[in-house]
This record gives structure tokens, C-alpha cells and sequence, in this order.
């Protein structure tokens, strides 16, 4: 395509993309297409699978239709021609997207299959959303010959995420990793600060935390908010009734779903 200073569009800084043929020993496209089709499967309710096997059985047997690209499209080729396509009346989109909702099945025909939304997580390794964007990014990567980038540096990219050096987040992270070492070495509650900082001013103060109220349930045992009592195995409630009955002298009454303590 020739622009309209008479020189080719792809030139210059413009960097013209290679199309990529799908190859199932390929782990990138196997990778997206993994993804792609679990992402899918959510949609409608499906359980997915990520055992590589079961799409090298099926990807041979489907057949896709061979990509051709319509004679009638006008790509703009500089930011003036962008803007004025923006511009154009949009009459023609409104009017195939009525013919594209006439088409579309009732909900009755859907049987047993429930749509439902993906929202988007990138914490949760399990559910295909990085795995998807990942794959995704570095396929297009692939097509401008851009180097890929890992599952970790895409969610970083997704989720806008900014490595915390000289920030807030940094400094009560590394005040609350002070203070844990000092419970790990059973220091004093003396030795235990509480820290309020400001950077913004700057300002930084320290003081000395205040026990916990304790409450007497008898003589030498006092109990706190941060205390708690643990019970050992897989027992059933009427074990560990038993259980706080004979080792802890206590009596539980139970009401409905409630369980009351009762200190003598």
C-alpha cells in the first residue's frame, strides 16, 4: 500500500507483521488454544481440561475455513484518516448488529447450557486468564519478530503493576517484617512498636502497642482476643463437646446452628 506521500505504508519505523501458520508442536499455539477453548468452556458451564493430549486428538479433525481478506476494507494509513473514519455515521454497524440480534437463538433452545460471565482474575493460576493473555500477547509478538515475555511479566502488564521501591507499601512492608521477627524471637511487648508514617510530609512516629483486655475464666487461666483454643484431628461435634467438656471444664449449650460458651 502506497501512502498518500507516495511512499510504501510499511516503512520507515513501521514494522510489517508475518502471518504465523498454526503448528500443534508448537507449545505456544497448543498454549493458546488450550486456554482460548477453557475460557469457553466457562462460558457455558463446561469443565475444561489441561491434558495436552485431548486437543492433539481433536485439533486435527477440526476443519477451518482459509482466511481472506475482504477487497472492499480501506485501512488508514495516517492519523487524518483515522479520525475522519471515526466521523463516518455509524447507521451500517447499528444495522448489522439488528441483523446479527435477529439471529441469535432463544434461551429456551440452550437447553441444560448456562452462559455465564468470566470476570477477570490475574492471581488465580487455575482459571486461564494469564494463561490466555500470555499466549495472546506472544503470538502477536510473534507476528511484529518482538522478543516474548513470560507468564509473570504479562501479569504485571495486566495488572498494572508497580514494583514498590520508594513508596508507602514498601516501608509498612518492611516495618511489619521487623516487627514479626521480634515475635518469632518472643521479644518483650515492650520491644513491639506500632508505626505511623507519612511520606508525603515526611513523617514517621512509633509507639508502644497496649495488651489485649483479658478476661478471668478461672483461676490461672485468662483469656484474650488473641488467644484461641485448638483441637486436634477430624472429630465430630459431639467429640469436641466432649473434648471442651473433659479438658477444658467447660459447657457448651446448642442452639440450632449457634454453639454457646458457657464459663463457669
Amino acid at each position: 500500500m502506497i501512502t498518500s506521500t507516495g511512499t510504501p505504508f510499511w516503512s520507515g519505523p513501521k514494522r510489517a507483521p508475518n502471518p504465523l501458520k498454526f503448528d500443534i508442536n508448537d507449545p505456544l499455539h497448543l498454549e493458546f488454544v488450550i486456554a482460548a477453548a477453557n475460557l469457553r468452556a466457562f462460558n457455558y458451564s463446561l469443565k475444561g481440561t489441561r491434558d495436552p493430549t485431548v486437543f492433539e486428538n481433536v485439533i486435527p479433525k477440526v476443519s477451518i475455513p482459509t482466511f481472506s481478506p475482504k477487497r472492499d476494507v480501506k485501512i488508514p494509513s495516517s492519523d487524518a484518516e483515522a479520525e475522519a473514519k471515526k466521523e463516518e455515521p455509524i447507521d451500517e454497524d447499528e444495522e448489522r448488529l439488528a441483523k446479527v440480534t435477529e439471529k441469535l437463538p432463544s434461551p429456551s433452545s440452550f437447553g441444560k447450557l448456562h452462559l455465564q460471565v468470566v470476570e477477570f482474575e490475574k492471581d488465580d493460576d487455575t482459571n486461564f486468564h494469564m494463561d490466555f493473555i500470555a499466549a495472546a500477547a506472544n503470538l502477536r509478538a510473534s507476528n511484529y519478530a518482538i522478543p516474548h515475555a513470560d507468564k509473570h511479566k504479562c501479569k504485571g502488564i495486566a495488572g498494572k503493576i508497580i514494583p514498590a521501591m520508594v513508596t508507602t507499601t514498601a516501608v509498612v512492608s518492611g516495618l511489619v517484617c521487623l516487627e514479626l521477627l521480634k515475635v518469632i524471637q518472643k521479644k518483650p511487648l515492650e520491644l513491639l512498636k506500632n508505626g505511623f508514617i507519612n511520606l508525603a510530609l515526611p513523617f514517621t512516629a512509633f509507639s508502644e502497642p497496649l495488651q489485649p483486655p483479658k478476661t478471668k475464666i478461672r483461676e490461672g487461666w485468662e483469656w484474650t482476643l488473641w488467644d484461641r483454643i485448638e483441637v486436634q484431628g477430624d472429630i465430630t461435634l459431639q467429640e469436641f463437646l466432649d473434648h471442651v467438656k473433659v479438658n477444658l471444664f467447660l459447657k457448651l449449650t446448642t442452639k440450632r446452628r449457634n454453639i454457646n460458651w458457657m464459663f463457669p
